[in-house]
């Protein structure tokens, strides 16, 4: 099996749970369940490690991909974006962590506003890199095989 099939199957799991995590945490911070806030870590968890594993196998087709392209800014943006989806998933990690394990009452306010913006910035950067990984497949046909004309290659 060609590795670079793998992107596609890998990046859908992540946006589950990324999503899924960010509404959660839009969620907690009105009405806050420690089973629920724990739960919501492991899904975040999941998330991360999806979108690491899909940046990695986005880097591998991307050799493939990026000379065949119109416009290979599309995939830099797409690439770069992935990231930046990844940072702020690992600092909204990183804040609930801190709310739930050390500063369970003290600094709410502050946290609760972090952790809001961030959850709002993850959103926002997964319906993004979404939009541009599409634009890529169907704009471009990045990825994949154009049939000739005739269709004498089926």
């Amino acid at each position: 099996m060609d590795i670079q099939a793998w992107h596609p199957l890998t990046v859908h799991f992540p946006i589950a749970f990324l999503v899924l995590s960010g509404f959660l945490s839009l969620y907690l911070i009105f009405k806050f369940n420690l089973s629920l806030a724990k739960f919501n870590l492991g899904i975040l968890c999941l998330g991360i490690i999806g979108c690491a594993v899909s940046i990695y196998t986005g880097n591998i087709e991307d050799g493939k991909v990026s000379r065949k392209l119109c416009d290979p800014t599309v995939l830099k943006d797409h690439e770069n974006y992935a990231y930046y989806l990844l940072y702020t998933g690992l600092s909204i990690l990183v804040f609930w962590l801190v709310k739930i394990f050390v500063f369970q009452n003290k600094y709410k306010l502050i946290l609760a506003v972090i952790i809001t913006i961030s959850s709002i910035t993850s959103l926002v950067f997964i319906v993004y890199v979404g939009h541009l990984g599409a634009s890529l497949v169907y704009n471009q046909a990045a990825g994949v095989e154009v049939p000739s004309e005739d269709c004498i290659n089926f």
